[in-house]
């Protein structure tokens, strides 16, 4: 039985989640996992630089965890904005990545210009004295670079895809773990159960159903709009 497009490329993605599934604790995904760690870091610094703030530095651990050090005038939505921004912007950046996978022709300039943000960001990674950090951020970001020039189509579409899918169900795991399993561990949550007045594990809620619901629509947009054609 011959497969239409549409079809062909949902079992595509099929086949991605399953791959992300059975080796979700392996290495093939373990770097990807650092990404959306340097994902959730990369959007608190964003943010506080749109509230008049400053990057000092950023660090990822190899414990897949990490901080953002910044500078920003004390203010009720400056805190509110910042401290959300690290789940939902690296659920933002995932969507982005997945979305854009399916919509652009040319899905190898979306690698060169995570490559090109990647150095970039490991600059300010630099900044904290950690090595590894460093050389993962700038290794993944060379990596990209080196996809970019020499990878061919199907590679870039089943690669960006890979990435999204994992940011997207990384925070949703990170989140119920960090901020519904464990409560009041200093998290971002934590910040904004502070400035509102209620539990950080309702918040930790909200953004497990902002997630959930955000995976669902991308997943159905890829769906309806997915790529008919590997050879463009």
């Amino acid at each position: 039985m011959t497969l239409t497009p549409k079809k062909k490329q949902t079992l595509y993605l099929a086949i991605l989640i399953v791959v992300a599934v059975l080796f979700w604790n392996t290495v093939l995904v373990y770097p990807i996992k650092l990404f959306v760690v340097m994902l959730h870091e990369m959007s608190h610094g964003l943010m506080a630089m749109l509230f008049g703030g400053d990057i000092v530095e950023i660090q990822i651990d190899k414990n897949i965890g990490g901080y953002c050090m910044y500078t920003m005038k004390p203010s009720f939505w400056g805190s509110f904005m910042t401290s959300s921004a690290g789940y939902l912007g690296s659920l933002f950046w995932g969507s982005l990545i997945l979305i854009l996978a399916v919509k652009l022709e040319r899905d190898k300039y979306i690698t060169l210009v995570i490559g090109v943000l990647l150095l970039i960001l490991s600059y300010f990674v630099l900044q904290s004295s950690e090595w590894f950090g460093t050389a993962m951020t700038a290794g993944l970001g060379v990596f990209m670079l080196i996809a970019y020039r020499f990878f061919g189509p199907l590679f870039h579409d089943l690669w960006l895809k890979f990435i999204g899918i994992i940011c997207c169900a990384y925070v949703i795991l990170d989140i119920k773990g960090d901020l519904i399993d464990n409560s009041n561990i200093g998290s971002d949550a934590d910040a904004i159960a502070e400035l509102i007045g209620l539990p950080s594990v309702f918040v930790g809620v909200i953004w497990m159903i902002i997630a959930v619901t955000t995976l669902f629509f991308v997943l159905r947009y890829i769906y309806k709009h997915t790529k008919t054609d590997f050879s463009r």
